[in-house]
Formats: structure tokens, C-alpha cells, sequence
């Protein structure tokens, strides 16, 4: 597992002076919507015990729409925060840079897992990124053809799965959850089942990559747009179909689903810290710092979520399920956060 170090050129991204932005009394943050909880609880108890700053809002929306926002612009109708269950790509620092917002701190606190589950009252599937890539790719190499997924069940799959129709509620593609997916399941499983070379041969390294990470759109793997809610309920409605949650969401709603092993590891806190389960991702909040010191409280905020008390161990966010960076990670990203404050380069 990577370190939560935060490089200078990854948290200062300065393009050129900006002047301030015009004052707000309230933090306004959206993103994730793995970050989501998260972030609430920082923002509630911060609101809590910092009685002279507003309780900052937080909203949803995912990733991709988090940043999209973020970079809309600098001043009191753009927000503050972007949250992030990825890290910000190269495009959207040049849009940000475009409208801007040149100034930008990368902050990481912390890791999660994504999981696979059914409804509780389903038997246990022990997955690996294979099945996965073979059940939900929207092509498959077979005897060296290019061809439409055929499988319509798990067991065609692979024998020692269910007999059941394959379904699998999984991310839109606004959501960063959708992008660790594809890297960390489809992309391995298609190298697992030697596709790529072939894919790579008939149609260039770029497009052979996207080939190895397009869903079928056949129905059987409808991206979800909504939070983890929404594909909760899909799976309860549909109890033989498989979801994808973060580690967070299902270890608080483990009563009513049953989660599955990838490669023979179960998804836990301790896996996830470890780097044994193989499917995780660190996440992130972004911040606008042309609105710090303008936007009352925000750089209290920062340090407030990074501290012992709300991110630690034994912190809250911990309870809930998040996997937190070590406290001499957090002090070294706040202090990185702070030193840029002092002296932002150019």
C-alpha cells in the first residue's frame, strides 16, 4: 500500500496568483459518494465543536461530478471541497487551471475496499477477477475471436459458481469506484485470461486496453448512478445479483448482504490495511486554496479531519470503516497542507 505522503507539486498545483475568493460564511463540499459519509461526520461534529463556523455542507453526486464542479471556478458560487474515491486526473487539473483554479491540495486520508455481495440470504461466492472480467466484459477473446460475451450464468463462468443468471449492479461512470473497477478488476482479469496480448495485436495498445475494460450492455451489468442506497435496494429486489459496494457501506449494512472473496480474501479492515485484498483504493478530498482564508473555517476544517480525534484509530471515521493513514502520515500531509499556506510555489 502506498504511504500518504503528499508530494509538493501534487498539493500545490499553482499556475499562477489568484486573488482571493469572495467571502461565504458556510464550507461547501461535493463529491464521492464513498467519501460521503465520511465527510459528514467530519462536518457535523466539526460544526459541533467549532460553534463560530456554520456546520459545512456536504453533498453527493460522485467523483467525476465532484471535480467537474471543483473546477468550475474560483468565488462564493463554486465549492470548496471536491471529494474523491480516486485521484484527480491530469484533464481535470487543465480545466481547473482553465477556470482558474490553479491553487489545488491533494489530501489523503485514508483507504477503502470494494466489495462484492449478494443478499444475505444468498451462499457465499468466492470470486476472482477472472470471473469477474468473464461475466462482465462486453467481449471476450474465445478461441481466439473477438466475440460478444456469451455467458448468461455464473456457473459457464466458471463450474464452482452459482447456477444462477449472472446480474451485477455496478458504479456509473461518474462514479471513481467506476474507475478502480475497471483497473483492478476487469484490466486484471483480462491479462489473467491472456486477452490482452491478442487485443492489443488486433487493435493497438490504447484501444486494446479500452476493450479489456468496456461492460456489456446487454442488461446484466447496469451502472448505478445513485449512491450505495440505490444499488442496496436493487439487490434486494434482485436477490441473486451481485453488487458493488465500498467496505465502509457493507460493514454497516452486513446484516442484509453476504459478501464475497476475491482471489480467497475477505474484505476486511485488516485486509484492506494490510494490501491482501486486492481490490482497494485510497480516497481523498480536494481543496480550493484560493478559498482558504476567505471561506471561514476551511483551514480548520482541513486540520480538524486529518486529526487523531476524527481520522485516528480510534476516530469515528475508523468505526464507520475507513482504514486510516498512519498519524505520522497525517501530520506530514498536514504539514505539507500548512507549509503551502506560508509559502505556495510558483
Amino acid at each position: 500500500m502506498k504511504h500518504f505522503v503528499l508530494p509538493a507539486v501534487a498539493l500545490f498545483l499553482a499556475i499562477s496568483a489568484i486573488g482571493s475568493a469572495q467571502a461565504r460564511d458556510q464550507i461547501q463540499i461535493a463529491g464521492s459518494s464513498t467519501v460521503l459519509p465520511y465527510a459528514k461526520i467530519v462536518a457535523e461534529t466539526f460544526g459541533e465543536i467549532y460553534p463560530d463556523y456554520k456546520t459545512p455542507i456536504v453533498e453527493s453526486g460522485g467523483s467525476s461530478a465532484g471535480l467537474k464542479e471543483f473546477c468550475r471556478g474560483v468565488g462564493p458560487r463554486t465549492i470548496d471541497i471536491a471529494n474523491a474515491s480516486r485521484p484527480i486526473r491530469p484533464g481535470e487539473i487543465e480545466n481547473c487551471a482553465m477556470n482558474g483554479v490553479t491553487e489545488i491540495a491533494e489530501v489523503a486520508f485514508g483507504y477503502d475496499g470494494i466489495v462484492f455481495a449478494t443478499a444475505s440470504s444468498m451462499p457465499q461466492m468466492a470470486l476472482t477477477p477472472l470471473d469477474l472480467y468473464r461475466a462482465l466484459a462486453a467481449e471476450l477473446v474465445i478461441d481466439g475471436q473477438l466475440v460478444k460475451n456469451p455467458y448468461t450464468l455464473w456457473s459457464e463462468v466458471n463450474p464452482a459458481l452459482p447456477d444462477t443468471e449472472i446480474k451485477a449492479y455496478i458504479p456509473g461512470e461518474k462514479h471513481g469506484t467506476r474507475e478502480v473497477f475497471e483497473e483492478k478488476v476487469l484490466a486484471v482479469g483480462c491479462e489473467e485470461a491472456d486477452s490482452l496480448p491478442v487485443l492489443t495485436e488486433m487493435f493497438g495498445e490504447k484501444q486494446g486496453e479500452n476493450t479489456c475494460i468496456a461492460v456489456r450492455r446487454d442488461g446484466r451489468a447496469p451502472g448505478i448512478d445513485g449512491d450505495y442506497t440505490e444499488t442496496l435496494a436493487r439487490v434486494a429486489a434482485d436477490r441473486t445479483a451481485l453488487g458493488v459496494f465500498g467496505l465502509s457501506f457493507y460493514d454497516n449494512n452486513a446484516d442484509k448482504l453476504k459478501v464475497a472473496t476475491i482471489s480467497g480474501v475477505t474484505p476486511t479492515v485488516e485486509t484492506v490495511a494490510s494490501g491482501e485484498y486486492p481490490v482497494s483504493r485510497p480516497l481523498f478530498f480536494y481543496v480550493k486554496m484560493a478559498h482558504v482564508g476567505a471561506i471561514p473555517g476551511l483551514r480548520e476544517y482541513v486540520a480538524f479531519f486529518l486529526s487523531e480525534n476524527m481520522a485516528g484509530p480510534y476516530g469515528p471515521l475508523a468505526e464507520y470503516g475507513l482504514v486510516p493513514a498512519s498519524e505520522q502520515q497525517r501530520a506530514e500531509i498536514l504539514a505539507a497542507f500548512e507549509d503551502a499556506l506560508m509559502s505556495p510555489e510558483d
